[in-house]
């Protein structure tokens, strides 16, 4: 084999053994158990085995199984647009922002529209931070402003306009029905339609942002799950100070 394709591994290198989780509407019991297989039998694997099931009620099941599957992947084939900006810790950071822009950074952010879900924009803005780092609200070379959960685009732009803000940061977790692209995507319309789009930096983030679908949608940056203020405040600060 291709030592750059990869396949899964269960129990030795390369054995394509995976263990997958999902819900049917069906039964719990045996008739649901055998859908549940065929339906991974169907989709290419081999050796499906359904090793537990949960009813979820309502007619509802759901199910742990392992399969086989022959498919790998080529890892010279990869291309994954990231942040490629260095990560400074916070004082490294708050140094840099006093020697290459001698002011504070105004960022205003918010959870927009329904997504009243404020776990992320907390982790990055509030001064407690996650998981050992301090959010912005803690930098001294940031203003943060954090306007918390289910704030309409045109009340976000207005704030931000009125507080002359560098950057605007936009958390989006609620993703059904892929409702975050269509927030994300009225954001920026809003912006490019009022003539803000080029003033400020505009960030968004979320457990199913990336960089790459951030860029798509016309914002600088996008940063999903693993990343922290850190991160994102390496990024404003270095790219402020170039531009």
């Amino acid at each position: 084999m291709n030592k750059n394709i990869i396949r899964p591994y269960g129990d030795t290198l390369n054995d394509g053994k995976m263990q997958l989780s999902f819900s049917l509407p069906v039964s719990a019991d045996a008739f649901g158990k055998e859908a549940a297989r065929m339906l991974l039998l169907q989709m290419g694997f081999e050796d499906a085995e359904i090793t537990g099931m949960r009813d979820l009620r309502e007619g509802f099941t759901h199910f742990i199984a392992y399969a086989v599957t022959s498919t790998g992947i080529d890892t010279d084939k990869i291309k994954v647009k990231v942040v490629e900006t260095p990560v400074m810790d916070m004082e490294a950071t708050d140094e840099y922002i006093s020697e290459h822009l001698s002011r504070q950074i105004t960022v205003v952010g918010a959870c927009i529209e329904s997504d009243a879900h404020t776990v992320g924009i907390d982790a990055i803005m509030n001064m407690k931070g996650f998981n050992h780092r301090y959010g912005l609200e803690r930098y001294h070379g940031f203003n943060a402003i954090n306007m918390g959960a289910q704030v309409p685009c045109e009340e976000l732009l207005a704030r931000a306009r009125a507080e002359q803000a560098d950057v605007i940061l936009v958390s989006q977790v609620v993703t059904q029905k892929n409702i975050h692209i269509k927030n994300l995507t009225k954001l920026i319309e809003l912006a490019e339609a009022e003539g803000l789009r080029d003033k400020m930096l505009f960030i968004c983030g979320g457990p199913r942002i990336s960089h790459e679908l951030a860029i798509e949608l016309g914002y600088d940056a996008g940063f999903g799950t693993g990343t922290y203020s850190t991160d994102v405040a390496s990024f404003i600060a270095i790219t402020l100070a170039k531009n």
